[in-house]
């Protein structure tokens, strides 16, 4: 039995230049679905948002998404599913939080990253302990946590704040690290 109800997924808007990463994201949404783990995602119907979405859903699982009214047109709102229409970004983030008990990105851009970076700084900051990710598909995410370690090595990050975010190569493998974290 899963501790996890629902996922948050911050992706990228497109698909990527490397079909791994539409594979990784399609595979990621059938785990969820199978293991019963609902889907939080940014409401789009494009790019690796709208391949997560559509493979949980495919495979009987259930997605929220969530979207600000100035992207509904923008990332084409995806109407499987239930959404959720916000004022802006801000409360897209916050509902995003309400509904999920952990955090993963895929690979995307500076919207998966600004949002990544906000949920784990929330977290730093004592606001909650929920467990949060990375899947790292065909090594996507290896300069960043190179870079994150370097942090640590220069003093600027405990290693306790970079242990917080966990990563994995493989959907199983992440999933199963996050729920280590909440037992």
């Amino acid at each position: 039995m899963t501790l996890i109800r629902n996922i948050c997924v911050y992706c990228g808007s497109g698909p990527g230049s490397d079909p791994a990463f539409v594979g990784a994201a399609r595979t990621f949404g059938k785990i969820l679905a199978q293991n019963g783990i609902g889907l939080v995602y940014g409401g789009g119907s494009i790019g690796l948002m709208g391949e997560l979405a559509n493979a949980v859903l495919d495979h009987g699982g259930k997605a929220i998404g969530i979207i600000p009214e100035f992207l509904l047109n923008m990332e084409i709102a995806h109407r499987r599913g239930d959404l959720i229409v916000t004022r802006d970004m801000h409360e897209r983030k916050q509902r995003m939080f309400e509904h999920a008990d952990a955090f993963v990105a895929l690979p995307g851009g500076i919207g998966t990253f600004e949002e990544l970076f906000e949920i784990w700084t929330w977290g730093y900051l004592g606001l909650h302990d929920k467990p949060m990710g990375l899947l790292d598909t065909d090594g996507f995410y290896a300069p960043l946590l190179t870079f994150l370690d370097g942090t640590v090595d220069h003093g600027f990050m405990a290693q306790a704040t970079r242990d917080m975010l966990l990563d994995a190569p493989t959907p199983a493998h992440l999933l199963d690290m996050l729920e280590a974290q909440l037992r």
